[in-house]
């Protein structure tokens, strides 16, 4: 992240812009999104897509980002789920998560602005990192 950030002078609009590595999205912590905002713009998606390797983009109206997690056994997918859904509880940003006995796939989006926004590329991070533990 830049030296010269200061939380307390940067919009949060200003803190994704910061995020040039996977490591500065894990410091984040998401914000709520009320809506009345519009979606993250392709050019910033484009920007944030390389920081969250694995995850692909999908929609044409709505944009989203879905990672496939594969793991030996239900069981080990369970408990990789109970995790992500500890951290979503924390964070206040859930995803959508569709379990297939060893395959759980998680897709982001945010329903407020019905599309992509800052949280969505901070949750991919921090759940990677579940798996990096």
């Amino acid at each position: 992240m830049r030296e010269d950030y200061h939380l307390e002078e940067t919009s949060f609009s200003e803190v994704n812009y910061l995020a040039e590595t996977r490591k500065d999205l894990l410091s984040l912590t998401c914000v709520p999104c009320r809506g009345g905002i519009p979606p993250m713009e392709s050019e910033k998606i484009a920007t944030m897509m390389p920081l969250v390797p694995g995850w692909k983009l999908l929609g044409n109206e709505v944009k989203k980002i879905e990672k496939c997690f594969k793991f030996k056994n239900f069981k080990k997918a369970m408990t990789f789920v109970n995790k992500v859904a500890d951290i979503a509880n924390e964070q206040d940003h859930h995803p959508d998560i569709l379990i297939h006995w060893n395959e759980v796939t998680l897709t982001f989006w945010t329903h407020a602005i019905n599309g992509l926004f800052d949280n969505d590329f901070i949750m991919a991070a921090k759940v990677d990192n579940i798996l990096a533990e």
